[in-house]
């Protein structure tokens, strides 16, 4: 495989899971212009999450100098995340520079065969993002307004509660980050079943790919709202 299609391939991979991607992408940042090997976005209510990945189709391990290389255009550009992909291995510093950052450094093989979880946890963990934002917002809200716009009920009445739904998002979404499956449903998320989304959830939450379906709905429409 030479490093075109490797670029190629790592876009099909995006793709398959839901997300869109475009390969050989020059984009502005505050200070210059990149070249990114594959773009990948992602829209939800106005949202639109980026990611910048980087193919590196080398003989020879990644070093820091390239993860702190892609932190800065990362920082320059605005996006959400940074990607390196590396089928033959990444030099220690370079694992190291990219721990506890917004860069995260894999193989595409890697993320293949993991069943895409890395990227389901990075998915996770921008819907909690998303959620805080919504959190913030609402409570910014009057409270009359927020009735007269259907974000919450009047008092004594039943219906949509947005503050149900962030207590509820904020819940699901630490135990899922804990990796605290199978994931019990409780009573406040039995409330939102009923008078929200008006189905049941199911008694537990298996693995993280339920718990994305289950909660994007959630915090895709209290954004829209």
């Amino acid at each position: 495989m030479d490093w075109k299609n490797y670029q190629e391939e790592a876009a099909e991979f995006f793709r398959s899971l839901g997300l869109e991607a475009e390969t050989d992408v020059t984009i502005q940042g505050a200070r210059t212009k990149h070249d990114i090997d594959v773009l990948v976005k992602s829209h939800h209510a106005g949202f639109n999450i980026v990611w910048l990945v980087e193919c590196k189709h080398w003989k020879s391990k990644v070093s820091k100098l390239h993860v702190l290389g892609l932190r800065e255009i990362v920082n320059d550009t605005g996006a959400d995340r940074g990607i390196i992909l590396a089928e033959n291995g990444f030099q220690s510093g370079a694992i190291e520079a990219a721990a506890l950052t917004n860069v995260h450094v894999t193989s595409l093989a890697e993320a293949t065969n993991t069943a895409s979880h890395e990227i389901h946890s990075m998915r996770l963990r921008e819907l909690y993002d998303r959620l805080l934002w919504c959190k913030e917002e609402y409570w910014g809200i009057p409270k009359s307004m927020r009735i007269e716009c259907g974000l919450r009920p009047d008092v004594g009445d039943v219906g949509y509660s947005g503050d149900w739904v962030i207590k509820a998002g904020e819940d699901l979404i630490t135990k899922g980050l804990r990796g605290s499956y199978p994931i019990s449903t409780d009573e406040i998320h039995l409330m939102i079943s009923q008078s929200i989304i008006e189905q049941k959830l199911p008694n537990t939450i298996r693995n993280i790919q339920e718990l994305l379906i289950l909660v994007e709905p959630l915090v895709s429409n209290l954004e829209q709202k």
